[in-house]
């Protein structure tokens, strides 16, 4: 069985490390209950495409 071809539409593993980099810079301190909602959000998309099992996030 092939390995899915990654969608180049979908940010790649550096992409969300830098967005998660850039959530923790802006919040200067400890996270909202939104912004850590879209830590987690982020965090899972990152482990997926450090996996390179985007589908399982989407």
């Amino acid at each position: 069985m092939s390995k899915p071809v990654p969608d180049p539409a979908l940010p790649d593993a550096d992409a969300l490390n830098r967005a998660i980099r850039e959530l923790w810079a802006r919040a200067d301190g400890p996270l909202s209950e939104d912004e850590q909602r879209i830590y987690q959000a982020l965090v899972l998309k990152w482990t997926a495409a450090q996996q390179g099992d985007v589908d399982a996030v989407a």
